[in-house]
């Protein structure tokens, strides 16, 4: 018998990709197919503040933040910045792994 858990209910019902999760310390971040991407849980920081970002291809979560990597090979992050960790507005040309 296959189980299924209430989180993967949860991303059925709302159409998340289940190819992209990644989860912080308090927050899970869903890459969705058409590269928007959603976030759940603690947001003290506005690290699920992620509802706007477009064109994302791949996605990171940390303890406080949330990263995003956009398909013209820009970043995106949000949330706790304490050490400078959200700081990557100005990195360009940034790739996957293999690609």
């Amino acid at each position: 018998m296959n189980y299924i858990s209430p989180k993967e209910e949860m991303l059925k019902a709302k159409r998340w990709s289940k190819d992209m999760i990644a989860a912080g310390r308090g927050h899970t971040v869903a890459l969705k197919s058409d590269g928007k991407v959603m976030a759940v849980g603690w947001n003290e920081y506005g690290q699920c503040n992620v509802s706007d970002w477009r064109d994302i291809v791949a996605i990171a979560a940390g303890c406080a933040h949330t990263v995003g990597l956009k398909l013209d090979g820009t970043m995106v992050a949000i949330g706790d910045n304490t050490y400078g960790q959200c700081d990557v507005g100005s990195w360009r040309n940034i790739r996957l792994p293999g690609k």
